[in-house]
C-alpha cells in the first residue's frame, strides 16, 4: 500500500525501481495499485476535514486549497495530486521513480489538470516552501526516517499544513499488510518490510526533533462491512496532521 517512493538523499533505488515498474497499471483501479485506489478516498476525506480545520475554510466549498500551494512527496502516478488539484490548490509532485513521474504528467494532461511534476531528491530540486505538504505511505520507505522528516519540515511555510500516513508496527499489520496482503496478490511481493513501519509515538518524536507538532493520530482500518475507513483503531495504518510547534 504505497504511494510510492520517497525523493530525498534517504532514497532507496531498489525501492525507486520497484515501484517505478508499477507505473503503467497505477491509473488502472484493478491493477497493482488497487488498494490504493481503495484507501485514496478514506485519505482524502482525512485531508479535507484538516484542511477546513487548519484554515477554518467554508466546509460547503468545492474549492478550499484555492489559491494555497500544495506538495505532495512520493506522489507516484499522482492519485492525491489530481484531487488537490480540484479543490483549488497550485500542486507539485515529487517522485524518485522517473517512470511514476511520466506516467503522472500523462495522465494529469488527459485530465486538463495543470500539476507541476518532478523527478529526483527532494532536497535538491529547489523547490521552496508550501502551504500544505502531504507525504501518503513514504516513510516506511526511507534509510533515514528523521533525516527525510526534516526535509518534509523545510518545505511547509509558516501557518502550513502537513499530512502524513504510514502502517503501524504491530502484529496486526505484519499479519495484514505485509504477509497476507502479498499472499492474497492484493499488492506486489516486496512492497513491505515490516521492520521499517513506525508506530504513532516514534513518527510524533520524528515530527517533534524537526520541530513540528504531531495532531491526534486516526487510524485507517479495515472490516468486512466498511471496507477501509478512518477509526480510532490505530492497529493497521493511521494518519495525522503536523504543524509548527
Amino acid at each position: 500500500m504505497s504511494d510510492a517512493t520517497v525523493t530525498s538523499v534517504t532514497i532507496r533505488p531498489e525501492e525507486a525501481a520497484h515501484f517505478g515498474k508499477l507505473a503503467r497499471d497505477w491509473w488502472d483501479p484493478k491493477g497493482s495499485s488497487a488498494m490504493l485506489h481503495k484507501l485514496n478516498p478514506v485519505r482524502l476525506k482525512f485531508v479535507r476535514e484538516a484542511v477546513d480545520m487548519h484554515w477554518a475554510g467554508d466546509i460547503e466549498s468545492v474549492r478550499p486549497l484555492a489559491g494555497k500551494t500544495a506538495l505532495d512527496v512520493g506522489c507516484g502516478a499522482g492519485l492525491l495530486c489530481e484531487p488537490l488539484a480540484r479543490l483549488g490548490a497550485e500542486v507539485t509532485g515529487v517522485d524518485a521513480a522517473f517512470e511514476n513521474v511520466a506516467a503522472a504528467r500523462t495522465h494529469a494532461e488527459g485530465a486538463g489538470l495543470a500539476i507541476d511534476y518532478r523527478a529526483g531528491e527532494l532536497g535538491s530540486l529547489g523547490l521552496g516552501r508550501f502551504d500544505l505538504v502531504t507525504s501518503m505511505e513514504v516513510l516506511e520507505h526511507v534509510s533515514d526516517k528523521q533525516g527525510f522528516v526534516v526535509q518534509l519540515a523545510a518545505h511547509l511555510a509558516d501557518g502550513g499544513l502537513m499530512v502524513l500516513s504510514t502502517p503501524n508496527r504491530t502484529p496486526m499489520s505484519r499479519a495484514l499488510l505485509v504477509e497476507g496482503a502479498e499472499m492474497l496478490g492484493m499488492v506486489p511481493r516486496g512492497t513491505h518490510h515490516w521492520d521499517d513501519f513506525v508506530t504513532p509515538d516514534e513518527l510524533r518524536d520524528l515530527l517533534q526533533h524537526a520541530g513540528l507538532e504531531m495532531g491526534e493520530p486516526k487510524g485507517i482500518a479495515f472490516s468486512p462491512m466498511k471496507g477501509l475507513h478512518l477509526s480510532s483503531d490505530l492497529s493497521l495504518n493511521f494518519i495525522v496532521t503536523a504543524r509548527a510547534a
